[in-house]
């Protein structure tokens, strides 16, 4: 069976991988082992993708950003340059925890993830939630919340395509309406 993705001969793709067709893979970048990455990806330079981490479809992850195994990615996220995810909450050198032991990390479509921005371990970053550029995030986030800061907080709603919400959860970028129903739940109109 041929291969139907492109990846640039400086990466290192493990054995024991899947890798949808239309997927680009840039310079010195690694696929490890039982990593599962979706059609039409697109993976900058020197990405990490740890073993057993799951990416979606139509999934871009910029420039220097490592997956580590227990984070989940699902369709059409966004993972800006140098953007970190975690999965030990204690790390010790010199008492590693084991692969039973990490915290999972899901990150639902549609969200961005800012460029160096980090997100700690065991949370749920929500449907089209847009996380800002060096915020911390240390809490399970609502979908389409805007997410600023150290620690991260939310600050408004974003829309589907990424415009910010007015009061009234309009979208001056694409025209749709979103019933804003508390400060923890933004509902599609």
């Amino acid at each position: 069976m041929g291969k139907n993705y492109f990846a640039h001969e400086s990466c290192y793709i493990d054995e024991g991988t899947v890798i949808g067709d239309n997927t680009k893979i840039w310079h010195f970048s690694h696929i490890q082992k039982g990593a599962k990455i979706g059609q039409n990806c697109t993976l900058g330079q020197n990405v990490n993708v740890g073993n057993n981490v799951c990416i979606g479809n139509d999934v871009k992850v910029q420039n220097n950003v490592s997956l580590y195994e227990g984070v989940t990615l699902e369709d059409g996220v966004f993972c800006g340059p140098s953007c970190v995810f975690t999965n030990d909450l204690t790390p010790r050198a010199n008492y590693p925890k084991g692969r039973e032991n990490y915290k999972k990390t899901l990150v639902k479509k549609g969200a961005t993830i800012g460029a160096n921005a980090t997100v700690v371990c065991g949370i749920t970053i929500g449907a089209f939630a847009m996380i800002g550029a060096g915020a911390v995030v240390t809490k399970d986030v609502p979908d389409h919340a805007l997410i600023v800061g150290v620690p991260g907080k939310a600050v408004g709603w974003v829309c589907e395509c990424g415009g910010i919400l007015d009061a009234s959860g309009h979208c001056r970028n694409c025209g749709k309406s979103y019933e804003l129903l508390d400060k923890n739940e933004c509902g599609v109109m």
